[in-house]
């Protein structure tokens, strides 16, 4: 076994344990989703971010409680905000609902910013555990700097409206757009409109006491149970119905995400999509590399096939995708026409660039993260070593084959006369020329070929 070889099966091992460990974080705890039946009340927990994943789980928790009959939704939520695309979506199932949904902030300390706000608004009831707050709705690449939020209490001052106030004809179409969306959300659920303009153009946030003086939400319930009882009775308008709820008695089941959410939630996690397209693009390059083994090829065909599958689904920038792409055909090409590294330190800076700029979105959920950018960085930077040293170890290397490695060769005389005679050097017999005077069996070395003639010396001696 070579040692290219050698150090190939081990790299395309390690390509196969990290493609299989990051697929099977989705197959960590599979629930299967509960049947709900007339009578009961579907609970679906939105926590974190909202992304593709997020609203994929509630697009179909919401469809299966139509399909069912439920007779209430319940949307438990604490979420920073999340992308646009995804937060219409979860607002689109919601309006289109003939079953009542009800979304609830909770537990303490939850929050419903950004688009949650929206979803809040857009629902059929909204509802707030103490301690919660909302708003802060404005879109986040118009408002504060990355990392920089308004404070919930200091979103109204004038520094806030002021940093969140658009600078460009861009900025204020996006404004003016998430405005009149909100507004039309909030006239057809009968809410305050004005404060929800103000989420919107200022940033402003509101307590759950505050947005209830406020008729931005309908209920304050510290628990499940307390919200159900002040549901009891409430009328609700549902697709231009009057419908009224009867919630004394519902039993509660709870609706997990399914083990395609889950893996949809993995994949889509910008940092795992990103390690994907490595693994991807890396056993394809290994197997070019040592065709014939498989493993790689298989290996980083799938891997490749999912990441651009979930890339599909996040906002990505066309040129961070495309410097990526570049950076790494750069580095493969360093591997196949070494430059003394300028190829390999090109291709890893175009890389780690487009791995900051690929995603195209403030979010700070949906943005890679630096500790893994880096890690890649030095996987290839080390991968670039290591097929640089190989590179010059081989150029060091005498030549084993082909008709240079006849030189320096120990030959043995077969027949000798004034200068020229054969000789016989690795199996084979040879024309030769040297020495005027050699004896039969002597051995000599070989010092030049040209054409099918060697030039021989003895032993100690060279060719002028």
């Amino acid at each position: 076994m070579t040692a290219r070889s050698g150090a190939t099966i081990i790299l395309a091992r390690l390509v196969a344990f990290l493609a299989m460990a990051t697929v099977a974080l989705g197959a960590i705890g599979l629930p299967v989703k509960a049947k709900p039946s007339p009578g009961t009340a579907i609970v679906l927990k939105l926590d974190g971010a909202i992304g593709p994943a997020s609203a994929s789980y509630l697009i179909d928790g919401l469809e299966q409680a139509r399909e069912e009959g439920a007779a209430l939704t319940i949307i438990e939520m604490d979420t920073p905000g999340g992308l646009d695309t995804s937060m219409r979506e979860i607002i689109q199932e919601i309006l289109a609902m003939p079953v009542p949904v009800v979304t609830y902030v909770h537990p303490s300390g939850a929050r419903a910013a950004s688009a949650g706000t929206y979803i809040l608004y857009a629902s059929h009831v909204a509802a707030m555990t103490p301690g919660t707050n909302l708003g802060a709705a404005t879109p986040i690449q118009i408002g504060a700097p990355p990392g920089q939020p308004s404070e919930p209490g200091k979103a109204g001052d004038a520094e806030d409206a002021e940093a969140a106030a658009p600078k460009n004809a861009s900025e204020r179409k996006a404004v003016n757009d998430a405005v009149a969306y909100i507004r039309s959300l909030a006239e057809l659920r009968g809410r305050n409109a004005d404060w929800g303009e103000k989420a919107v153009r200022e940033a402003a946030s509101l307590s759950a006491s505050s947005a209830l003086d406020q008729n931005v939400i309908d209920i304050v319930a510290p628990d499940l149970d307390s919200l159900l009882k002040q549901l009891d009775g409430r009328t609700v308008s549902v697709m231009g119905q009057e419908r009224q709820l009867s919630t004394a008695n519902l039993a509660i089941s709870q609706v997990e995400p399914d083990w395609l959410d889950r893996l949809l939630a993995t994949i889509t996690n910008p940092n795992v999509a990103l390690i994907l397209m490595m693994i991807g693009v890396y056993g394809l390059f290994f197997e070019f590399w040592n065709p014939g083994s498989f493993v790689p090829g298989t290996i980083g065909a799938i891997s490749l096939l999912v990441a651009l599958y979930a890339l599909a689904a996040l906002p990505v920038d066309i040129a961070g995708v495309a410097l990526i792409l570049l950076g790494l055909a750069l580095m493969v090409a360093e591997a196949f026409a070494p430059s003394f590294g300028i190829l390999g330190i090109g291709g890893l800076a175009a890389f780690v660039f487009g791995a900051v700029i690929m995603f195209d979105t403030d979010v700070p959920q949906f943005r890679i993260d630096w500790s893994v950018i880096a890690a890649v960085a030095l996987f290839s930077a080390g991968l670039l070593i290591a097929v640089a040293r190989v590179g010059i170890r081989s150029l060091r290397r005498r030549v084993e084959t082909g008709s240079e490695e006849l030189i320096g060769a120990r030959a043995k005389v077969l027949d000798w006369k004034s200068g020229e005679g054969h000789v016989f050097v690795h199996s084979e017999r040879w024309n030769a020329t040297g020495p005027d005077a050699l004896e039969k069996g002597a051995t000599v070395t070989v010092e030049g070929i040209s054409g099918l003639q060697l030039e021989v010396s003895l032993p100690g001696e060279s060719v002028d």
